[in-house]
């Protein structure tokens, strides 16, 4: 508590004090009337979510209350306590941190109903109390048993003797078993969750003056409208003393609604008319207080506007029509939070999973109605599985079927009254275009794309040069609630689309995709390997990948190069899935109508070739690449542009497979051709170079590969640029190759600054991401960091299982990585679990002499002998070197590495005889190919020498540690003359 100092020294307690309300959203009203309490007690209020505007990160603004906040006042209830609600984390914080907390129960809970984190906090229980005891208890709460001292006066009863009318604003104390006085709202609906935060921010924007209020609640139909006015009416009841509801969609009926509520009043005169008692009302209500009128589907705000009231009360309306300028304070509402879906399906349908209600709410575009219906559905027996093969073959009929009571009328009947006024009312251009937004794609749909396309547009009537076409044709679709429009785009809803989609005959169906043709093949999204474009290509590849689109699209020949190139995006922008389920329905198709030779199908067979490398899956990406480039060679030559693209493709993917030294031949022919054909400096010869500097590296020539892939950094650096992903490439490349070679001088720098270049352009989940993270820990490890390479680690694997999956090679390293780091601090267990299943997967995967599998089998080697289980160890770190000597040749460095292993494994069960033998032989290769003063030479000789003095050859160990270099072999280091 704060202190405050007077003037002569002594002090006083300051029960000025902030505090955090934490509440759940259905107890909104009992935060508002605690707030309101709080504050004419002096203290400052700041309200969970009331005091914050839409789009503040929720956690973060949190954080920072709790942090100011001298105390934390939660209300308890069922609600509060409810499962996977934020409150959970907000009292949480405070009991770990010992903050203050004020429990008050505003219901009656069971023991059991209260965590056990909390159970043991005396609590102010306030429910049952009349607005005297309630105002006393909640400032005993506060403050204590004993009043307190100092400028804030105890309030005692005054509040409760106050006249509530003096201040209208001042909030009664909830009361949740007394409806208004004057009340015609219907039952509430048991079923409503979510919808918190519009709830809060209409309460607020009702708050928010002393004059009539008037809220414009506007969305396309099925969207919740209605409920949300409901749940409001009955939430806030305490609060008024009027509460009426209009059915407002005929604008003409308004005053036989006001008439009767001027009845009700007692201010209706016999014989005065209808309108004159409704205007009598108007009247009345500019000197009454806590009235709520609620104008329910109000379609016509230009007829609703005089109809109006004035006065200090709350007018709420809710409409498909956004255009409430100059009327009313608009709030557009919006389909469900994927979380508020799950949580309705998952209340509505116990037995369904949070996947199962996922992928629901997905197909159903979390559009409030749709949920209710589906939840109908489901409940009267129909499996889920069923009902989304229905909602994908038979959505109209599906989504008739509606026994939902809190919605007048099913969600096609909600879409077929509004196409009809639309006709109604002339709009045959707003027609044709919604029926043309029905066949694209449920995202945004740019306005640029039919401005540009106009011309083509044969469905769309009118005149195509009239540059007010498209705003003519938006508005009515806004008006009806058939679309929502924004800057630059304008979006309809994807059950509406496939309700118009049903509703659509065979030959409407032809022209309008002939339209959709025109309108997709006349956007320029731009460079589909250029990360400043990839937002362009979103916009359109949503459109293109929509099932109902592809299947239209897929063979029209004004589309085949956009397409192709949308393959290419996906790889590029590290969706490889995407890419491939993309490519596959491509090339099948293209393969049966145009053929296996016609170039757009080799230009697809290309790319997806490269989603299926990129997806990991190299053994089938294989035989796509060969024939590729056996009939390009055939076709175009062997030095077409698109041969040698087949051919470096065929190079990376033997790589790929382990099969180095092939990789290296057909990789150094490539670059040889297109060095003749396309010149030095050209993109794709850079490609196959770096390529090449990677086949040596994995040769074992770590200085070649080095020196080549500086070369390719250099070159892409001045012609692509600093941070094209080509040259993020190349850097990452020659970070490997110093990695292996065992070369760390500046490498760190190096790989943070490639982590942090990726991260800005590419994201934090692209897979060259993941990957530059991972040549970051393994700089760290190189350089002996080993507990921040872990935490590093750690997160690459969790990431490359998220966006790769188990089974992906780059994940498999990223276990092997972290599985070596684990050894290094000790945690052997673990390490060699993991390797252990690193181990069988790559197998499986890759095949039992797959370079990366045997990479594997030695780590597990590795710590087998570091636990001591030598014989074990012995036996598979021979398999290893024999396979290595086999697939990579003798004098690999990786192959030398696993004979240094299996020296130690053997020394270790005093086999020396073939320790002697595979150590020489190591020695031997380490002088031909490092020569003898290499540290790893020298390495080599001590360790020779030790085993032979181990054996008793003490004369051969110090022969090998005495002798001297031969002079003869040496170089002066002189050039010629």
């Amino acid at each position: 508590m704060t202190i405050i100092r007077r003037s002569w020294g002594s002090t006083v307690p300051d029960t000025r004090q902030r505090f955090f309300i934490s509440y759940a959203g259905p107890d909104g009203v009992w935060a508002e009337w605690v707030g309101w309490q709080l504050k004419q007690a002096g203290h400052q209020v700041e309200l969970d979510r009331w005091d914050w505007r839409t789009g503040d990160d929720f956690v973060q603004k949190m954080s920072q209350a709790l942090a100011r906040a001298d105390g934390v006042l939660a209300l308890f209830s069922e609600n509060y306590f409810a499962a996977g609600r934020w409150t959970q984390e907000e009292w949480s914080a405070v009991v770990a941190t010992r903050g203050r907390l004020v429990p008050i129960v505003i219901e009656p809970l069971a023991d059991d109903d209260v965590p056990d984190l909390l159970a043991g906090r005396l609590r102010a229980e306030m429910h049952g109390l009349d607005e005297t005891a309630a105002v006393a208890r909640l400032l005993e709460a506060v403050h204590g048993p004993v009043p307190p001292t100092g400028p804030v006066a105890f309030p005692g009863a005054a509040p409760a003797d106050a006249d509530t009318e003096a201040d209208p604003q001042r909030p009664r104390l909830p009361d949740g078993a007394t409806l208004p006085q004057v009340w015609n709202v219907r039952r509430r609906n048991p079923d409503f969750s979510g919808r918190e935060t519009e709830l809060a921010r209409l309460r607020s924007g009702l708050l928010r003056g002393h004059q009539a209020v008037v809220q414009a609640l506007h969305g396309m139909g099925g969207i919740g409208k209605t409920q949300i006015a409901l749940e409001y009416a009955h939430r806030f009841a305490s609060q008024y003393d009027v509460v009426w509801w209009v059915d407002a969609e005929q604008a003409d009926r308004l005053p036989v609604s006001y008439a009767g509520l001027a009845e009700h009043l007692g201010i209706a005169k016999a014989d005065a008319g209808t309108e004159a008692n409704a205007r009598a009302l108007l009247q009345a209500l500019l000197a009454r207080h806590r009235w709520l009128l609620i104008l329910d589907n109000a379609e016509q705000p230009d007829h609703i506007e005089p109809w109006l009231p004035d006065g200090p009360g709350h007018v709420l309306i809710t409409s498909r029509d956004p255009d409430w300028r100059g009327i009313a304070h608009r709030s557009g509402l919006d389909v469900f939070t994927r979380a508020d879906s799950l949580a309705y399906l998952q209340t509505r349908s116990p037995g369904i999973t949070a996947e199962q209600a996922d992928l629901l709410a997905q197909d159903l575009g979390d559009l409030p109605l749709a949920l209710a219906q589906a939840a109908g559905v489901l409940s009267g027996g129909m499996s889920l599985d069923h009902y989304r093969r229905l909602l994908t073959t038979n959505t109209a009929r599906l989504l008739r079927e509606s026994d939902v009571r809190d919605y007048p009328v099913s969600l096609a009947a909600t879409v077929d009254i509004a196409v009809t006024r639309l006709l109604d009312d002339g709009h045959r251009d707003a027609t044709a275009l919604l029926r043309l937004g029905a066949f694209l794609g449920p995202e945004p749909i740019p306005t640029a794309w039919l401005e540009a396309s106009r011309p083509h547009l044969a469905g769309i009537p009118g005149d195509p040069d009239d540059p007010m076409w498209l705003r003519s044709a938006l508005q009515p679709l806004s008006r009806f609630g058939l679309a929502r429009t924004d800057v630059n785009v304008f979006q309809i809803h994807r059950l509406t689309q496939a309700v118009l989609r049903a509703q659509t005959g065979p030959d409407a169906v032809e022209s309008i995709r002939d339209d959709v043709t025109a309108v997709l093949a006349a956007v320029s999204p731009g460079d589909p390997q250029s990360p400043a474009d990839w937002p362009a290509w979103a916009t359109l590849t949503a459109h293109l990948t929509a099932p109902h689109v592809i299947t239209g699209v897929t063979g029209r020949s004004a589309l085949r190069p956009t397409l192709s190139e949308t393959v290419h995006f996906l790889i590029r922008r590290g969706l490889p899935g995407a890419a491939h389920s993309l490519g596959t329905t491509l090339y099948e198709t293209w393969t049966a109508d145009l053929g296996p030779d016609h170039p757009d199908t080799l230009t697809c067979a290309q790319f997806l070739g490269h989603a299926s490398i990129d997806r990991g899956d190299h053994v089938a990406a294989r035989p796509l690449v060969e024939d590729t480039y056996a009939r390009r060679r055939r076709i175009l030559g062997e030095d077409h542009l698109d041969t040698l693209s087949s051919a470096h493709d065929v190079a990376t993917t033997l790589s790929y497979l382990g099969r180095y030294e092939e990789a290296r031949r057909r990789g150094e022919d490539v670059l040889a051709r297109r060095q003749r054909v396309l010149g030095e400096g050209h993109p794709e010869t850079l490609r196959s170079a770096g390529n090449f500097a990677g086949y040596l590296r994995d040769a074992g020539e770590y200085a070649e590969a080095r020196r080549r892939g500086t070369d390719v950094l250099a070159r892409r650096r001045q012609i692509l640029g600093e941070d094209h992903p080509d040259t993020l490439e190349s850097a990452s490349d020659l970070i490997n190759t110093m990695l292996v070679a065992g070369e760390h001088t500046g490498l760190r720098p190096m790989a943070e600054d490639l982590l942090a270049r990726r991260l800005r352009i590419l994201g934090e989940e692209h897979p060259d991401t993941i990957s530059a993270s991972s040549s970051l820990a393994g700089a760290l490890y190189a350089l002996e960091e080993y507990e921040e390479a872990l935490s590093m680690e750690k997160e690459n694997v969790r990431r490359c299982r998220r966006v790769l999956g188990e089974n992906h090679p780059n994940t498999l390293t990223a276990v092997g990585n972290l599985s070596q780091t684990l050894y290094r601090l000790g945690e052997t267990a673990e390490a060699r679990r993991m390797a252990e299943d690193s181990l069988a997967r790559r197998k499986w995967l890759m095949g039992e002499n797959h370079p990366d599998t045997l990479s594997s089998a030695h780590g597990l080697a590795n710590i087998l002998h570091s636990q001591g289980e030598e014989a074990e160890a012995c036996r598979l770190q021979k398999e290893v070197l024999a396979k290595r000597r086999l697939i990579l040749g003798g004098d690999h460095p990786l192959t030398l590495n696993s004979a240094a292993l299996l020296t130690s494994i053997l020394y270790a069960r005093h086999e020396y005889l073939e320790a002697v033998e595979v150590l020489g032989d190591l020695r031997a290769r380490r002088i031909r190919v490092l020569g003898r003063t290499h540290p790893e030479t020298v390495e080599a000789t001590r360790s020779l020498a030790t085993l032979l003095a181990a054996m008793g050859k003490t004369h051969e160990a110090q022969k090998l540690t005495s002798r001297k270099p031969n002079k003869s072999k040496r170089r002066s280091g002189k050039k010629r003359r």
